[in-house]
């Protein structure tokens, strides 16, 4: 595609200025991952004529990137096959937890409420789900295996707030299943009704200052088209992550991180093109941020420790919630200590780069202030002995004392191992995908869903949230826009 001449996204274009309209429809989608697509679905289903617009070649996005996983709960057909009970309230409950703090409660009352129902709705479109569980934690099954504990619910302190449940489902394929359910929901588009144009790249909006947003204006065929919408434009394209110029000003410590999970796409412009026509945006700092520790999840029987040799959370609860903990409050610095009968290589091939006889060697060897992993680990192995972590709540399961030398530390800082990142801030709407003003007005004309808003995870995260909350809330988006009056 030719380069565009790459009009400021926040420089809209008043509806008076155009002469004619090159395309139009009731509803003009922008982006083609889950919540595009879901968004455009709901629409068509609703009566209206649905234009999806993709920057790409074609549909998938960031979405196709993922591992595949969809946080769904409150009792699936999956949670009740394989023994799990589970209730929208206890959901809720741990939802409110672990994606705070001060996660959107009506976002998150609505979701886990309709959860159920949204699996079915995916189920009719296509995505299908095998009713089997998988026991290793945190990431998809490497097999065709469904359900999954995704977000530490068995883990301190979220066990003790809700009852622990698996809630996050991977589409029936083996290993990451991002790009198996984009596929489906593809096609699933496609067999809607809705018209796709792929290599259309959207530039900015047009708005009326009666009227709100009407539509807008992208390049496309080498040139430069605009495209009228009658009852709504939905913006679903994705994150700001490849801004390297947004992350600087909203979250740097990002730029800490070793791999930007997101396509081209995820450039923030969705979001500015919103802020041009008034937009509020919300958690711009915030980000998940995954450290591929685990599997398999018996390495977390050692302890985690700072560039002080101090701990500073349970070693059993979820990546993204160490990940988020060490580079927002520990600098990135982080080690994982082990002794012979503890260490082995995780699926990540992460290795020893420090090995010694015994922990004050270890702790010479790191650089740490003089007896402070000593005491980490005298204290850790003291309680460990008698099944207990009262300063960590670690679970029983995997607390064994580090008293088997040779003693290894595993460098997982930023600069020495894959850390995985992508934000989570972005437009301000409400559970139905009307984009807010800064006074919580309702910008008319103009809505949003998935990574370009601001979620259900607001500073805390868990896996499958991100496909869970584009499905949902481009449905919910969808649906607004096709029956604006």
């Amino acid at each position: 595609m030719a380069a565009s001449p790459r009009e400021n996204a926040s420089a809209v274009r008043p509806a008076g200025a155009v002469k004619r309209w090159d395309l139009e429809a009731d509803v003009v989608v922008v982006g083609f991952g889950c919540a595009g697509a879901c968004a455009a679905i709901a629409a068509a289903e609703a009566g209206a004529e649905v234009l999806v617009l993709e920057r790409a070649s074609g549909g998938g996005g960031t979405s196709a990137m993922s591992g595949g996983l969809i946080y769904l709960g409150g009792g699936t057909p999956v949670q009740t096959a394989c023994g799990f009970e589970d209730s929208p309230e206890e959901m809720y409950k741990f939802l409110m937890a672990a994606c705070g703090p001060e996660p959107d409660a009506a976002k998150v009352r609505i979701f886990c409420d309709e959860s159920v129902a949204h699996f079915h709705w995916l189920v009719e479109h296509g995505v299908p789900f095998k009713h089997s569980f998988y026991p290793e934690p945190f990431m998809e099954a490497p097999t065709d295996d469904c359900l999954v504990y995704s977000g530490g619910e068995d883990a301190y302190p979220f066990d003790r707030i809700a009852t622990p449940a698996p809630r996050a489902h991977k589409p029936q394929t083996p290993g990451a299943a991002g790009g198996f359910l984009m596929q489906h929901l593809v096609r699933a588009t496609e067999r809607c009704g809705a018209r796709i144009v792929s290599d259309a790249r959207c530039e900015t909006l047009v708005v009326d200052e009666h009227d709100g947003v009407v539509g807008a204006l992208l390049w496309h065929e080498q040139r430069e088209q605009l495209v009228r919408a009658r009852r709504g434009v939905i913006l679903t394209a994705g994150g700001f992550i490849q801004n390297r110029a947004m992350v600087a000003r909203h979250s740097p410590l990002l730029s800490k991180c070793s791999y930007r999970l997101g396509q081209d796409g995820d450039d923030g412009r969705a979001i500015r093109m919103a802020m041009g026509a008034g937009a509020d945006i919300m958690r711009m700092d915030a980000a998940e941020v995954a450290i591929p520790l685990t599997p398999p999840r018996r390495l977390m029987r050692g302890i985690l420790v700072n560039r002080s040799g101090q701990r500073f959370i349970n070693e059993d609860t979820y990546y993204g919630h160490v990940g988020q903990e060490c580079l927002f409050r520990q600098d990135g610095r982080m080690y994982l200590i082990l002794d012979n009968a503890t260490y082995e290589r995780n699926l990540a091939g992460f290795t020893a780069a420090h090995v010694e006889d015994s922990v004050a060697d270890l702790e010479r060897s790191l650089g740490m202030p003089t007896d402070t992993l000593c005491r980490t680990v005298e204290l850790y192995n003291h309680h460990a002995a008698r099944g207990e972590d009262p300063v960590f709540h670690k679970n029983a399961a995997f607390l064994q004392a580090l008293t088997n030398p040779p003693y290894a530390a595993i460098d997982c800082s930023t600069d020495k191992v894959l850390w995985a990142t992508f934000t989570l801030g972005g437009l301000h709407t409400r559970p139905t995908g009307e984009v807010l003003d800064p006074d919580d007005r309702v910008i008319r004309g103009l809505y949003a869903a998935g990574r370009t808003t601001s979620g259900i995870a607001a500073y805390g995260y868990v896996s499958g949230i991100s496909l869970a909350d584009g499905t949902f809330f481009g449905r919910k988006a969808g649906r607004s826009a096709a029956t604006r009056s």
